[in-house]
């Protein structure tokens, strides 16, 4: 099933939905999983394997983070090809100061921005599809 491509109709229909929790950005500089350790996603960079899991998770498996987010999921199948998306949602965040860190799923694009800003973030993303032409 193809994605949309057509960036008002992405940023008419993204309905952005806030998952409840906290969640943070770990690494495992021996790019090993602990076997049960349940992760929302994870990237293979040079210096180690970075895993986005529940804030509870890390801190029963002892590990460290700095930063906790919320995780925001626009809720329209945005293709992978897709142009423009990331940089509308991106620059409207970065109007209002807010931090956003983004993983593309092949479905739905997900959000990662400082918990304290989840609500504000929240309104910045509905003022932008409540404004797409």
């Amino acid at each position: 099933m193809a994605g949309e491509t057509s960036l008002a109709t992405l940023l008419r229909s993204m309905s952005p939905q806030l998952n409840a929790g906290e969640y943070v950005f770990c690494t495992l500089r021996d790019g090993s999983l602990p076997a049960g350790l349940e992760i929302i996603g994870s990237f293979r960079e040079q210096e180690g394997l970075t895993v986005i899991l529940e804030r509870s998770r890390a801190e029963q498996a002892g590990f460290s983070f700095d930063y906790v987010a919320a995780w925001i999921t626009l809720n329209v199948h945005s293709a992978l090809e897709a142009v423009g998306l990331t940089a509308a949602f991106a620059t409207a965040l970065g109007q209002a100061a807010i931090s956003c860190n983004v993983i593309a799923g092949y479905y739905h694009d997900h959000l990662f921005v400082g918990q304290a800003d989840a609500e504000r973030a929240m309104q910045v993303l509905r003022d932008l599809a409540a404004n797409a032409e």
